[in-house]
């Protein structure tokens, strides 16, 4: 890992972009991107923090943008049943204003996995170009913080996960149990009766 970065560090903010790009194009069995972003400031403290998060929001953005339409593809294996439950979340988003730009902010500016946003907005078909306005301006707000406080932030995140692999596995786990938990919620009876119920997610036609 340490080489990589050295490898693209020489490439300054371009090596850094192409970084983020292959590590937010890839679905699962990756680090968070503002530990990776982190991991470079601290390695060329010279780097000017404003930029290097802008540079990295559009790598993470350019690289959802592939995992969004890698994903699209895999629609066919999605059952009827849950074709119609992501298409009503689909409608639901289409007919607010800032619908997209609001959750996509929501899932950029936080902690929260964003590559299996990105998964249903693929299986949903989502096309709103707010979809990536709103993840770039909340990445580019939360590298900003992140990089400013990456030694407060990195250096105990690594020590609890020592073993990288352990960590970036219990990531994705937390992942998939998120897209599991709103597969599993009947879209169709909440948006609109506000009524919750949850059903068995069938994702994959077998």
């Amino acid at each position: 890992m340490a080489d990589i970065f050295e490898i693209f560090g020489e490439l300054s903010y371009f090596g850094i972009f192409l970084v983020l790009i292959g590590v937010n194009a890839s679905p699962i069995l990756m680090p968070p991107s503002w530990i990776v972003l982190t991991s470079f400031y601290l390695l060329d403290p010279t780097l000017n923090v404003v930029v290097l998060a802008m540079v990295g929001a559009t790598g993470a953005t350019i690289g959802r943008f592939v995992l969004k339409k890698i994903s699209g593809l895999f629609r066919k294996f999605v059952s009827e049943e849950q074709k119609s439950n992501l298409d009503i979340i689909g409608d639901y988003l289409n007919k607010k204003k800032y619908g997209y730009v609001i959750a996509s902010f929501l899932f950029g500016a936080t902690p929260l996995p964003s590559n299996f946003l990105f998964i249903s907005y693929g299986l949903m078909r989502a096309k709103s170009i707010g979809i990536y306005i709103g993840f770039w301006f909340g990445r580019t707000i939360s590298y900003i913080v992140m990089i400013y406080f990456g030694n407060a932030a990195l250096k105990p995140f690594l020590e609890i996960f020592e073993d990288r692999l352990t960590g970036i596995l219990l990531i994705d786990a937390v992942g998939i149990g998120v897209l599991i938990f709103f597969a599993s919620i009947n879209w169709t009876l909440l948006i609109t009766q506000r009524k919750l119920k949850f059903v068995r997610p069938r994702v994959w036609r077998l």
